[in-house]
């Protein structure tokens, strides 16, 4: 029986030899990643099975306020179609390459079996022999910060909690990530214990609290200088979020050659044209 530890390397064997490992299912493998694809076009484009529910295993992670606006239904800016892409080629890349570790010989269980605890619920990506395992894609920045561990001191997307979840749903205290560089098509592999984080059930009260309050909690991330201008901008967890005008309704947009950039206080203008009507259409 194969082990993890060699999971990357007989993954790049299978592309690399055009081979499948000896004994697996060739056929049904294939057949499972076809319905893999028709649930990614249900569930993401068509939104046929659209979850509405405000806490779930996916999102425990995130910070307390982006949670409890999306508990009291705030608007939030619409993702643009090329955002929307992003996402869908990162689900078909999931499970594409774990399509690629079926056909590398390593076990695969648990896909998208159902998880709940204290009433939280979900679905877990897999197991990968007895190993709890959560499929990621990220580009090269995230992929180096899921390499080196560096989750546990920079974690905006809350994967860690997400994967506590469904550790405790297991009775586990162990997990792991196989993650792709969706730029340069690298893999990599990482593992975390949790036998001594705080139990996952009091992170969950916790925001069971937060979204039946009507006071909305503290600001996620503080504003940070910009460079030497004596301006302050968000945050670039902020800069992403799609509740961002809710708590700074009157920040200011410009368009710079790397993207826009969100100012709070604007002591010197820069001098790059202002983008008046940025949420105008979000």
């Amino acid at each position: 029986m194969k082990k993890i530890d060699t999971l990357i390397e007989d993954v790049y064997e299978v592309l690399a030899s055009s081979t499948a490992a000896q004994g697996v299912d060739v056929d049904n493998i294939i057949d499972e990643f076809g319905e893999s694809m028709k649930a990614i076009l249900r569930d993401n484009v068509l939104k046929v099975h659209e979850d509405k529910r405000t806490l779930r295993m996916s999102n425990i992670g995130r910070k307390d306020r982006f949670l409890w606006y999306v508990d009291k239904g705030m608007s939030k800016e619409k993702m643009t179609p090329n955002t929307l892409m992003k996402f869908l080629y990162g689900h078909a890349t999931e499970e594409l390459v774990l399509a690629l570790v079926k056909l590398s010989g390593h076990k695969v269980t648990h896909q998208q079996a159902k998880a709940e605890v204290n009433g939280i619920k979900g679905s877990m990506d897999c197991v990968i022999d007895d190993i709890l395992i959560d499929v990621k894609t990220a580009a090269p920045f995230g992929f180096k910060k899921f390499k080196e561990g560096g989750l546990r001191w920079d974690d905006p997307f809350g994967y860690i909690d997400q994967l506590r979840g469904y550790a405790a749903s297991l009775n586990v205290k162990e997990g792991g990530w196989l993650v792709i560089d969706k730029t340069n098509g690298h893999l990599c592999t990482h593992f975390e214990n949790f036998e001594y984080d705080e139990p996952i059930e009091e992170r969950i009260e916790h925001l069971k609290e937060v979204v039946a309050s009507d006071e909305r909690p503290e600001q996620c991330y503080e504003l940070v200088a910009d460079g030497k201008s004596g301006n302050t901008k968000l945050a670039m967890e902020c800069s992403y979020c799609v509740y961002k005008k809710h708590c700074f309704p009157n920040m200011k947009v410009f368009a710079y050659s790397t993207g826009p950039r969100f100012l709070v206080d604007v002591v010197n203008y820069p001098k790059v044209p202002e983008v008046y009507n940025y949420f105008d259409n979000k």
